[in-house]
């Protein structure tokens, strides 16, 4: 799979994105928010957090509030998510042909993760997964103002690895993320079709 894929001639830096690029956390993810929503006394079903997986955690819970005619507790449900995620986190594995081409290009060019995700949940994946090392640096929610479509994750990688946008590759899975490289002037790959 890694030699079927062309970087571009000049690509100075790799941008991965973390859940469902790097690893596989679609099914943690449904697990916790279902367990973060409980309280709220309507259960979230997994068909609906899966038609909803990439976007931000405080865009989830508005999806949330205005689907099941709810105001949920922010801090609560987040609280709640993280705790369940972090206690199965050892079973997150990676995403072999995505973080294949991390391995093939470790030490030749700059790499970075830069994720919706928080540094909590992220930094857990990475060192499950044993893909920690392979990065300069982690971007997350917490480092931006404004998660994806919009570029500032994408953005702050590109500034930390002291490398122009343009000469930037992301690796992405959602529509959003794939929207966020472009805005930022990045060449991206959807992942989905490797």
């Amino acid at each position: 799979m890694v030699s079927k894929l062309e970087i571009p001639s000049g690509t100075q830096a790799l941008i991965f994105d973390c859940d469902g690029t790097l690893v596989n956390t679609l099914p943690l993810y449904a697990n916790a928010w279902a367990h973060g929503f409980q309280p709220s006394g309507q259960t979230m079903q997994r068909d609906w957090y899966l038609e909803r997986a990439g976007h931000s955690e405080h865009a989830l819970m508005d999806l949330f509030d205005a689907d099941h005619g709810v105001t949920v507790d922010r801090l609560q449900v987040i609280d709640l998510m993280r705790q369940r995620f972090l206690m199965d986190v050892a079973a997150v594995q990676e995403i072999t042909a995505v973080a294949g081409i991390a391995r093939a290009h470790q030490g030749s060019i700059p790499m970075a993760v830069a994720s919706g995700g928080s540094r909590q949940i992220v930094s857990a994946c990475l060192q499950a997964t044993g893909l920690a090392p392979l990065f300069s640096t982690v971007v997350t929610i917490e480092d931006v103002a404004k998660p994806k479509p919009a570029p500032d994750l994408f953005l702050e990688a590109a500034r930390r690895l002291k490398i122009e946008p343009t000469l930037c590759v992301v690796f992405e899975d959602s529509p959003q993320g794939l929207e966020a490289a472009k805005r930022a002037g990045m060449h991206a790959f959807d992942v989905r079709s490797l």
